[in-house]
């Protein structure tokens, strides 16, 4: 045989054995603000089950939602609020019984490390007048950030003051970049996101009063739960410690009961 044709021959037995060529996916959509901590799971996980890929696709919940409505394959789904988790499961994408809330959040007012501005986050104060220019978050009919900062700034009775000076993104980390480059003076975003920029810092905290709890729910889409790889990869985000300190370390806070 000629060393071409048997470097073909070997070349493609090791094609054949690959664990890569068999390896099974996992599509997870999950929420802009998991990134980091989903990312690092996803890695680990990989590292410890070689014949596993998984697959992240980040945008906001609503983004995702409607994707995964429209057809879209995945198999879990991590949305930052159950209102978009519900709407899967009015259109039969996922089954009630698969929803598990997990994590928790903070919603916090964001600014750039030079600004020296005080904010009381009280309704006593006329945050209006406390800052220049625009604040930014999320579109607030749709993404959770913005749905979670509506809700807070009209508990306030701040929202009608910021009529025409409000910008509203397509996700948190949208939000984080606009607040981080200058373009918005302020922004609200999660604690969690907050943390990742050394460009901006935590003007202030919105009491939880004033906004519907920030839950974060995982769920297998029926497509997930026909694929035993998901099922495993859900799990180990669920159970394992490893995965419990990463969420930690990003500060996400683990929802008990």
């Amino acid at each position: 045989m000629r060393k071409m044709d048997l470097f073909k021959v070997l070349l493609t037995g090791v094609l054949l054995t690959s664990p890569m060529l068999y390896a099974e996916t996992v599509k997870i959509y999950a929420a802009a603000s998991l990134t980091n901590a989903i990312t690092d799971i996803s890695r680990l996980y990989e590292q410890q089950h070689q014949d596993i890929q998984i697959v992240p696709v980040f945008a906001a919940s609503s983004v995702l939602a409607k994707q995964i409505a429209a057809g879209a394959s995945s198999d879990l789904f991590f949305s930052a609020d159950l209102d978009w988790m519900n709407d899967l499961i009015k259109k039969q994408k996922i089954q009630i019984g698969q929803i598990r809330p997990m994590l928790l959040n903070e919603l916090v007012l964001i600014s750039s490390i030079q600004q020296k501005n005080h904010f009381k986050m009280s309704a006593d104060f006329n945050f209006a007048k406390a800052f220049q220019g625009y604040l930014c978050t999320g579109q607030m009919e749709s993404v959770p950030a913005g749905k979670y900062a509506k809700q807070s700034l009209t508990g306030l009775g701040w929202l009608n003051q910021l009529r025409g000076r409000i910008v509203g993104t397509d996700s948190v980390r949208s939000t984080l970049a606009f607040v981080e480059r200058g373009e918005c003076q302020v922004g609200i975003v999660y604690r969690t996101d907050a943390l990742m920029s050394k460009k901006v810092k935590i003007s202030g905290v919105f009491p939880a009063r004033t906004h519907r709890p920030i839950v974060y729910p995982i769920a297998l889409t029926r497509q997930g739960q026909k694929n035993q790889a998901a099922v495993q990869f859900s799990k180990f985000i669920q159970t394992s410690p490893r995965a419990r300190q990463i969420f930690q370390k990003y500060g996400f806070k683990l929802k008990v009961g």
